[in-house]
């Protein structure tokens, strides 16, 4: 039989689901104060999703993966992003784009939420900002 913790909060039950929720809500708080302002949040396509899409203070399109991990074991939160899940992310940015009437400047971000600390890699990817 499974178990489920509780939160000492409103006895809830702690699922993977209700851990992602919270991860994303602590990102889009740190983002907002770091002056980027939210677009769309969980954005789903066939294929793919985005967990937020930011627009940045020079108008630069910003869609941010959201890792969270309870322990560094086995890399941590930024080792989860497989080839796969990066394939997934790259494909709900270009189905956004495809919805825009223009392609405004973008790049993608990375928020990994550890034990101990929340790091921003901005241009995760390395693939640069477009035009």
């Amino acid at each position: 039989m499974r178990t489920f913790k509780t939160t000492a909060r409103d006895g809830a039950k702690d699922t993977s689901k209700a851990r992602g929720e919270r991860a994303e809500a602590r990102a889009l708080a740190y983002l907002q104060g770091q002056g980027l302002a939210l677009v769309v949040r969980n954005y789903r396509c066939k294929g793919g999703e985005l967990d937020l899409v930011m627009r940045g203070p020079d108008g630069t399109l910003v869609f941010v993966e959201v890792r969270s991990r309870s322990s560094d074991a086995f890399g941590g939160a930024l080792a989860s992003i497989t080839t796969t899940k990066r394939q997934r992310i790259l494909q709900a940015a270009n189905h956004y784009l495809a919805t825009l009437d223009h392609a405004p400047r973008c790049r993608l971000d990375v928020v990994a939420i550890g034990p101990r600390r929340l790091e921003w890699l901005r241009d995760a990817f390395g693939a640069g900002e477009s035009e």
